[in-house]
Parts: structure tokens; sequence; C-alpha cells
């Protein structure tokens, strides 16, 4: 079964910074790992991806500020955030796509395997 366990989520103010992890494996058929969050009543989006050549993609509302990463020998993805502002406050869930190829940031909502999410809270 294919687990896959957010951690770092918190709360800062406006302008502040945090880095999530994400501990799952990149098996012999996983092709992405990405991240994207949700809020209450809104549509999950799609955040930043990474592909297995490390390759990336990020939503355009956090270019400039998410940078995500993977450390393949512990296993770990990574979403450092920074100038956090309010309207980034969401649920961040990873995710993980295997068996195919691209790794589009606007899928990830829909890569097959997720975890349970962290709760990023930022005030103004």
């Amino acid at each position: 079964q294919v687990q896959l366990a957010e951690s770092g989520g918190g709360t800062v103010q406006a302008g502040g910074s945090l880095r999530l992890s994400c501990a799952g494996s990149w098996e012999y058929n996983t092709f992405c790992f990405g991240w994207f969050r949700q809020t209450p009543g809104n549509e999950r989006e799609g955040v930043a991806s990474i592909a297995l050549d490390g390759e990336t993609d990020y939503a355009d509302f956090v270019k400039g500020r998410f940078t995500i990463s993977r450390d393949r020998a512990k296993n770990i993805t990574y979403l450092e955030m920074n100038n956090l502002q309010p309207e980034d406050t969401a649920i961040y869930y990873c995710a993980r796509r295997d068996w195919w190829r691209l790794c589009p940031v606007e899928e990830a909502p829909r890569y097959l395997y997720r975890g349970q999410g962290t709760q990023v809270t930022v005030s103004s």
C-alpha cells in the first residue's frame, strides 16, 4: 500500500516561510511527485510538481516564491514556501503519479496517490 506523509505545516505571518516535507518513495514506475492545495469550498489546485528527470513545474501564483525539490536517498520531497501570503492558507497535499511520464502541475490534484495533508495558515 502506498503511503505518503506530509509534515511541516503550521501558522506563520505574512512574508514568512515554511518548508513542507513529504515522505514517500520513488518506485520503479513512479514518474512524478507533486503538491496541491485545497481550501473549504474551493477546488483543489496544483502548486508544484517534479518529474523523474528533475524537471519542475509551478502554478503561476507561486512562481518565484515556492520551490519543489527532492532527496531521493531519503525518499523525501520538499516544498519550500517563501513570502507566504494569507491567500496561501490551505491544506497542502503531497501526491504521486505512477506509470504516466508527464507531470503538469495542474494535474497534481489527480495524481493517483495522495497523503493526508498538512495545514498551512498565513496570518496578515
